[in-house]
């Protein structure tokens, strides 16, 4: 039995969804503290441009170490309506963009008031629309090391994050080639149904 052990993050990686795909059990870290220049809040998808980054901005602490949970949501700006709109630059030529583009809409029009909650709500969302099932647990507790499963924390630092795929499809593919390992939502816009095959075939 395959357990894993995993940051939830703002719709993850493709590494992200070949570690959960091809494990029997899913532990999300849930006791750990925020960091910056990660997965946590940001995703980069496939741009006109090339790779883009999309960021959430979040209400900074006074505290120097707070806790991934308590992270709020800075609610000052738009950035749901920009995200979506960068998303539909995108991807709305991809052949599977409007058949899930209602599904994904719903998560930009709510007001989330935690980080950690629209994470968990982005990574469920996107496994429906994989149709990929699994069980899962969250952490009770920090620890800096497991020994009984395998700790795939590190790939929410996506700089650091060195997977590399086989390529796929791509829409601006012919204008700047394949980018590797994006947000799982260029995957699942480009594949559709016949991601979760792509996912399990994967190696990390």
């Amino acid at each position: 039995m395959k357990k894993i052990l995993i940051h939830p993050s703002y719709f993850p990686s493709i590494s992200h969804f070949v570690a959960i795909a091809q494990a029997d059990l899913v532990t999300f870290e849930m006791e750990d503290h925020f960091q910056k220049q990660t997965n946590r809040n940001r995703m980069y998808i496939y741009s006109p441009n090339g790779i883009q980054l999309l960021n959430i901005p979040i209400k900074h602490s006074i505290e120097a170490h707070q806790k991934i949970k308590e992270v709020r949501l800075e609610t000052a700006f738009d950035w749901q309506k920009q995200h979506f709109k960068s998303l539909e630059a995108a991807y709305r030529t991809s052949p599977f963009f409007e058949y899930f583009e209602d599904d994904i809409r719903i998560i930009f029009e709510k007001k989330h008031s935690f980080l950690m909650d629209l994470n968990l709500e982005t990574m469920a969302l996107v496994s429906k629309c994989l149709g990929l099932e699994f069980d899962y647990n969250e952490t009770a507790e920090y620890f800096h090391e497991v020994t009984d499963k395998v700790d795939n924390r590190g790939l929410v630092n996506g700089k650091k994050d060195r997977s590399q795929f086989d390529p796929y499809t791509q829409v601006f593919g012919d204008k700047h080639g394949y980018l590797n390992n994006l947000s799982i939502l260029d995957l699942l816009f480009n594949e559709g149904r016949y991601a979760l095959d792509y996912l399990k075939k994967q190696t990390l």
